[in-house]
């Protein structure tokens, strides 16, 4: 627990939106936010009443609001579609009647997987494919915010965070598939503009990513478990340095309750750089930095002067 003496949880008294929290990365935040003493509103479009299009019925955000309690904070479970406006603003509504603030808004909508073509070229994409992953993956975020930052800067010090993949670093590069590209670097222009329009609230705006992430719906992919996840290494070199969603979830609920925060204002973070920076680590204690990684394989690659082959124990 992130705590800033021994008696008070760091964020006791905070109150949180964690815009898609029904798996991975969005629910892993939800948790360490509310085992930092946040009332957490997790949403999202899985319910144990109804299945979105992920067809992943095993996570739902009434699960996610029960971890949130069990980790020591208080879950509120809101069903919410973040593409319908009314839907955003009753939810908006809700916690305003309930708490009248809104401290913490992390924008994890998603849920374009499924509509990936790598390796297609952007007029072989069909068009509502395409523009459905614009619409997960930006639209939503933007809803969102338009929605909810009325609330959130009623009070100084907001803290709103985009969560995306891949930094402003990471991805100067080609992202394999047009429509991905742009639903994944969008999040990061909007935590430099909304860092830009949040100073005068004293608020601060980021983007986060976590690695090569181990969530429920990759390691269903792999056909492994979080127990056995290491026999796909073989298969997939960079899966030695991939993470749970317990990773980014403490990252970012340590820059939650640092009081210094704002010095990150506008910035793209990665969960690694996260660990290093506050000191947390994974589940298995290691510190993976996949994007550490890739970036240095880069480097040799593109023949940069000094640039060393790096070596995967390095980087875990």
């Amino acid at each position: 627990m992130t705590t800033t003496d021994t008696s008070r949880p760091a964020l006791a008294g905070k109150v949180a939106l964690v815009a898609g929290a029904t798996r991975g990365a969005g629910r892993a935040i939800a948790v360490h936010l509310g085992a930092a003493g946040a009332t957490v509103y997790a949403t999202g479009r899985t319910t144990r009443e109804r299945v979105s299009e992920m067809g992943r019925p095993t996570e739902t955000i009434e699960e996610t609001a029960e971890l949130v309690d069990a980790a020591g904070g208080r879950g509120i479970a809101v069903p919410t579609d973040h593409l319908e406006a009314e839907q955003v603003r009753e939810l908006i509504a809700r916690v305003d009647r309930d708490h009248g603030r809104l401290d913490i808004l992390v924008n994890d909508v998603w849920g374009g997987n499924p509509l990936l073509d790598f390796d297609t070229r952007m007029w072989d994409v069909e068009l509502d494919r395409g523009l459905r992953m614009i619409d997960l993956g930006v639209r939503s975020h933007i809803i969102t915010s338009s929605i909810a930052l009325p609330l959130l800067v009623r009070r100084p010090g907001g803290l709103v965070v985009e969560v995306t993949d891949g930094t402003a670093r990471t991805n100067q590069g080609f992202r394999e598939n047009f429509y991905y590209d742009i639903a994944k670097n969008t999040p990061i222009r909007m935590a430099y503009l909304l860092g830009e329009e949040l100073r005068e609230a004293e608020g601060t705006a980021v983007a986060v990513t976590p690695g090569f992430l181990r969530s429920e719906e990759m390691l269903d992919h792999f056909g492994l478990t979080e127990e056995n996840w290491r026999d796909g290494i073989g298969a997939q070199p960079h899966w030695a340095l991939s993470e749970s969603p317990a990773y980014l979830g403490r990252g970012l609920a340590a820059l939650a309750a640092d009081p210094e925060r704002h010095r990150w204002n506008g910035q793209s973070l990665d969960s690694g750089q996260l660990a290093r920076e506050y000191g947390v680590t994974d589940a298995d204690g290691s510190r993976p930095d996949v994007w550490g990684y890739m970036l240095a394989e880069r480097a040799v690659a593109e023949g940069t002067p000094g640039a060393i082959a790096p070596s995967l124990a390095d980087y875990r």
